[in-house]
């Protein structure tokens, strides 16, 4: 599954469209690498987005291809610190 549409699936990004335009300017982090929103992500990939004011790790726990409601977005991933900036 492509980076952004991961981060738009679970609801970690609100759009996809933002959820490129902020891999694009590398705000996103794959494995400690900065990513592009076209990167392939799969099962145990640790995911590092940096927002205004803190920064949130993730690790993918199960990738999906449809939409989940809001309250079970927070099934595909593993929150691994959530610091303030």
């Amino acid at each position: 599954m492509r980076l952004d549409k991961f981060l738009s699936v679970s609801r970690l990004i609100r759009r996809r469209s933002f959820a490129k335009r902020a891999a694009d300017e590398g705000l996103v982090l794959v494995n400690g690498k900065v990513a592009k929103g076209s990167k392939n992500i799969s099962v145990g990939d640790e995911i590092t987005i940096m927002y205004p004011g803190h920064t949130l790790s993730i690790v993918v726990r199960q990738l999906l291809v449809g939409n989940l409601p809001k309250k079970e977005a927070y099934l595909l991933y593993d929150i691994l610190s959530d610091e303030k900036n």
